[in-house]
């Protein structure tokens, strides 16, 4: 049986304020747009506000929840238009309430492979949608090779797995712009530098090439000022992390259905639901395919520029 670890720490209040800006040259005549920009209310989070401003109007728009649990926002714009501003603003409370088994004390990760191994008469898990090849994550020998470092014989998959994750913050450089969206984890590795979502395709590659079920989550972080100085506005990021699933097991050592535990090998800090009160959750999915805050399909436009502000602030400020 597994003994339980709770962190219980103060609930914080947050202000995220997440601005896009395109430009366009030429004007786009006809757009579809696709975001994800509104948290959802979680175990770890409680959204208190939350709307999405778009700017020209939208001639129609909605709202709904995918196969993932995520809000998402569709909307159109019919008429011609040089620029395009979208707004998202969101008062959360933020806590670290979850709680889980004691690293040491969960079962091994080849106990976790084997568990989600098919076989016939093999119970069915939902975190098995996790184990597989996605867009932006590939299930490659380089990528277990690099695993089997911390993933020895008989280890605890959440201890072998928060290891592997304090490794790639201590062997990886955090170099701004060194990669965009599209490239790929295994040159990151290879480079052994990138941003967030590098590190954590990285993780999460490394995590599914041995059997075990990881997914993408894509956020916001409280940044602090340096003594001294102001909090920025618009000087904050987003922000992407791993959630790696740790089954439970019963008096007789069977696996069963579990919990999942956040990982940030950026900031090496993890928990279960949340890394910290100061994490807000935005999306989850296979990887940034799924969780990418606004993609689209527009007509007209063939050169554009974006810029993104972002500014997660404490309300008591």
């Amino acid at each position: 049986m597994n003994t339980a670890f709770k962190c219980n720490t103060p609930m914080m209040l947050l202000e995220i304020t997440h601005d896009t800006r395109y430009s366009y040259d030429p004007d786009v005549e006809i757009a579809q747009h696709f975001a994800h920009l509104k948290p959802a209310d979680l175990e770890t989070q409680r959204v208190l506000k939350s709307e999405v401003q778009v700017n020209p109007r939208p001639s129609w728009s909605e709202e709904n929840q995918d196969s993932y649990g995520n809000v998402c926002t569709f909307f159109s714009l019919q008429n011609r238009h040089s620029e395009l501003l979208i707004t998202a603003k969101s008062l959360i409370e933020t806590s670290s309430i979850a709680y889980g088994p004691k690293p040491q004390e969960t079962a091994t990760w080849e106990q976790v492979r084997e568990y989600f191994r098919y076989h016939s008469n093999t119970k069915w898990d939902a975190a098995s949608e996790f184990l597989f090849t996605s867009p932006f994550v590939s299930l490659r020998p380089e990528f277990s090779e690099f695993a089997r470092a911390n993933f020895t014989a008989g280890r605890p998959i959440l201890d072998a797995a928060i290891d592997l994750m304090k490794r790639i913050y201590s062997e990886f450089h955090y170099v701004s712009k060194s990669t965009d969206v599209n490239t790929p984890a295994l040159e990151a590795l290879n480079k052994r530098e990138g941003v967030c979502q590098d590190f954590a395709h990285i993780l999460i590659a490394s995590l599914r090439s041995i059997g075990i079920p990881a997914k993408y989550i894509s956020g916001y972080i409280l940044t602090n000022p340096a003594p001294g100085q102001a909090r920025l506005i618009g000087g904050d990021a987003s922000h992407a992390w791993v959630s790696v699933y740790v089954p439970s097991i019963d008096e007789n050592g069977a696996l069963g259905k579990g919990i999942w535990c956040d990982l940030d090998p950026t900031n090496n800090r993890w928990g279960y639901g949340t890394p910290g009160e100061d994490y807000i959750h935005l999306a989850q999915g296979r990887d940034y395919s799924d969780v990418s805050p606004i993609r689209g399909v527009i007509h007209g436009g063939a050169d554009h520029t974006l810029e993104v502000a972002v500014t997660v602030m404490p309300i008591q400020e």
